[in-house]
């Protein structure tokens, strides 16, 4: 938890020209939920499959009613696919989330991967047997430098927690969930969101970002345009061997009427939101983003052959309101994890320091960006 260090926005600087939404975060979409559990036990030495634990999971659920049975449109872009997100070639083929969107760690996608399968078999006894079978959607990213990774310590009961308590309200972020031991351009990752508002004349829907942030390295961190990482490492007492490729995973939402191929538009405009951070996607880096809509459910089974709906038009008016919207709830939305996470000791006594924002606030404060 990371009640004490502001937001991105709290602290002076705003992203973009776009609107936030009433809590900038990707909650603003109505309807949508997002629960966390967060498991931190044990320190000193790595005892594999024992400890310590820095760990967890988040589930962002489109809806609050059953997904098996009333599924939302979606869409899965791999911006480099050094990773092991499960469920996503079916999304690609029918356009259709129908069961809670989870992040963990990378060993653990199989774990929660059932676990959310048992919560469909329970809510729905006869999946499996005369109503089809269910498709679950899962993220990673390697938490192994701070947690046992081998331990798989997130468990059945983790992630049915996290989605009992999942919250249409605010949203914990920084060290949390998914988060709890990422690492960030070198520094504490971990969870950010943030959201944006389309002008009127594009429809005024709201789009929102939730990420998973495990990737960058120091020298690259850029914070509204300001290169922050030129002049501001992390401590000595980091190993810059630990640096690595890392990963992110990134959910949006939004309330706007998109087509599965429209959400993979979008998908594709997360790539910015993540350059202008600093990142190049590399070798070695897993970058997944999963989209969906809230404008409309699609029932398991239709009643009726034809169906009806108003889907927004392919006109450049329309687009480009929601292209920059998931461009600068991206970005943010990564900075809000930086902004929020604080210092984490794990395994071996390894650390992922808070990224000091008054030495951030220094480099910013000289190009004249920070209100106040």
């Amino acid at each position: 938890m990371s009640l004490g260090r502001p937001r991105l926005r709290d602290w002076g600087v705003g992203v973009g020209k776009g609107r936030p939404g009433s809590r900038n975060t990707i909650t603003d979409v109505s309807g949508v939920l997002v629960g966390h559990t967060t498991l931190i036990s044990g320190e000193g030495p790595l005892h594999p499959g024992e400890g310590p634990v820095r760990t967890g999971v988040t589930v962002v659920l489109p809806h609050g009613d059953d997904l098996f049975q009333e599924k939302v449109r979606a869409a899965v872009h791999t911006i480099n696919g050094f990773g092991k997100a499960h469920g996503f070639e079916q999304v690609r083929e029918l356009g259709l989330v129908e069961a809670p969107i989870a992040l963990t760690n990378t060993l653990n996608v199989p774990l929660v991967s059932d676990a959310l399968i048992q919560r469909a078999i329970h809510a729905n006894p006869q999946l499996g047997i005369c109503i089809g079978t269910i498709n679950v959607v899962v993220g990673e990213t390697s938490d192994s430098y701070l947690n046992d990774l081998q331990g798989r310590h997130v468990r059945a009961e983790h992630v049915w927690r996290a989605i009992e308590t999942a919250s249409s309200g605010a949203v914990d972020e920084g060290a949390v969930g998914a988060g709890t031991g990422t690492t960030c351009f070198g520094w504490k990752g971990g969870i950010g969101t943030a959201s944006r508002v389309t002008p009127e004349e594009a429809g005024g829907f709201t789009v929102g970002a939730l990420v998973q942030t495990n990737f960058g390295r120091p020298e690259r961190l850029t914070v509204a345009g300001v290169p922050v990482g030129r002049f501001l490492r992390p401590p000595t007492d980091v190993s810059p061997e630990s640096w690595e490729d890392g990963s992110v995973m990134i959910i949006l939402a939004t309330d706007a009427p998109l087509t599965a191929r429209q959400l993979h538009r979008l998908c594709v405009r997360s790539a910015a939101g993540l350059a202008r951070t600093g990142t190049v996607f590399d070798h070695g880096s897993g970058d997944f983003v999963i989209a969906f809509t809230t404008a409309y459910r699609v029932d398991h089974a239709p009643g009726e052959l034809l169906t009806e709906g108003t889907t927004l038009a392919d006109e450049q008016r329309a687009m480009e309101g929601l292209f920059p919207a998931v461009v600068e709830s991206v970005e943010e939305a990564v900075l809000n994890s930086l902004w929020r996470a604080e210092t984490v000791v794990g395994r071996d006594g390894h650390v992922r320091h808070a990224l000091p924002l008054e030495d951030v606030a220094t480099l910013v404060d000289a190009r004249g960006l920070r209100d106040g």
